[in-house]
């Protein structure tokens, strides 16, 4: 059985319980304020913010937890903070049973945009040609 993939972060909400709504719908608007004027879209059919087209963090939802992909760089930043909780390579899981910690995702995803916009300055720029 093939399931259907939603077309935007507010189906993808509108899909769980109300007690994940919830806590989806708070993880949202914590990142679209640490990232000012950000994309939304489904990615890996995640919800993911955007700066300039590309993807800069990602969420989800799953039985148990909230998971938060900031990418590795951001996770060893904040390796102490992230202590307490299961993390991965480049993931974090924030349990349902606890409150989202607002503060520690806020500081990560402004360090993962910082990075984002530091890397972009180091790239060769495009030319186009006359």
């Amino acid at each position: 059985m093939k399931s259907i993939l939603p077309k935007n972060i507010d189906e993808y909400i509108a899909g769980f319980p109300e007690n994940v709504q919830e806590r989806l719908t708070l993880m949202r608007s914590t990142l679209k304020k640490a990232i000012p004027g950000a994309e939304e879209a489904i990615k890996y059919a995640m919800p993911t913010m955007m700066v300039n087209g590309r993807n800069l963090v990602h969420f989800a939802a799953f039985k148990n937890h909230i998971g938060f992909y900031a990418l590795p760089v951001t996770h060893e930043a904040f390796a102490k903070e992230l202590s307490k909780y299961t993390t991965g390579k480049g993931s974090v899981q924030f349990p349902l049973d606890q409150q989202l910690p607002v503060s520690l995702i806020t500081k990560m995803t402004k360090f993962r945009l910082k990075n984002a916009m530091e890397k972009a300055a180091l790239l060769p720029r495009k030319t186009t040609r006359k």
